[in-house]
């Protein structure tokens, strides 16, 4: 168990190099700096032989669970745990300011939306440039990622459009990817809910029952293509 979990703190470790470099745009060394540039992958570069790593910097940010939602955003009561979801924005949206290369991916509405009215008009409208050219993206946009098992329909919708409402009358954007990667299990609702309601042209979600996925694999369905990795 010791050498599982070293081998997945050095794997964890590997993978968010691999992200910083990619966002950044170039590469450190010991003794210099290396500058490069990666072009975006066209359909000409997918073949059966090449493996495409798809490294996608986005929030996962419980709108309350072992502490407040309050608690969460300000960092308060660490003594339960360490979390503070002010400062994840405060560090990132400076940081894709200074690079058009960078982008990241935010998820729950609940916090961004209290963050956002906590800014200046001035950060306001960078945030807004940020959204209109790319850098900065939504998925879900609910305003939180809800349970599928046990939550009510009426409270999936209401909440979705909650987040949804202040996507489009802020920021002038529409999520179209559902972005369901901490529920446990998912409910033909949920499908519904996204399929008439939100529109999503597509879903990513982190768990599913091993008897679907196997099914799904060796049909090799083309409306089932994308497995999820989240460390």
């Amino acid at each position: 168990l010791l050498r599982a979990a070293q081998r997945m703190r050095v794997t964890t470790a590997l993978c968010l190099a691999a992200a910083a470099a990619t966002a950044d745009g170039y590469g450190h060394h010991k003794h210099h700096k290396k500058e490069y540039k990666t072009p975006a992958a066209g359909p000409e570069q997918y073949s059966d032989t090449l493996l495409n790593v798809h490294v996608v910097p986005h929030t996962h940010d419980d709108v309350g669970w072992l502490k407040t939602v309050d608690q969460y955003f300000y960092g308060a009561n660490n003594t339960i745990q360490h979390a503070a979801v002010q400062y994840i924005l405060d560090s990132a949206i400076p940081e894709l300011m200074k690079n058009p290369n960078r982008k990241f991916t935010y998820v729950e509405i609940a916090f961004f939306s209290r963050w956002y009215y906590e800014q200046t008009d001035e950060m306001q409208a960078n945030v807004k440039k940020l959204v209109k050219n790319g850098q900065l993206s939504f998925v879900n946009g609910g305003w939180c990622m809800h349970d599928e098992a046990a939550t009510h329909y009426i409270a999936m919708v209401d909440q979705t459009t909650l987040g949804h409402a202040f996507l489009k009358e802020e920021l002038d954007f529409v999520p179209k990817v559902g972005w369901q990667i901490d529920p446990f299990g998912h409910s033909s609702t949920q499908a519904s809910t996204l399929s008439w309601m939100a529109a999503f042209d597509a879903l990513f979600f982190g768990r599913i029952d091993y008897q679907v996925g196997f099914q799904a694999s060796n049909l090799k369905s083309r409306r089932f293509r994308v497995c999820l990795v989240n460390l």
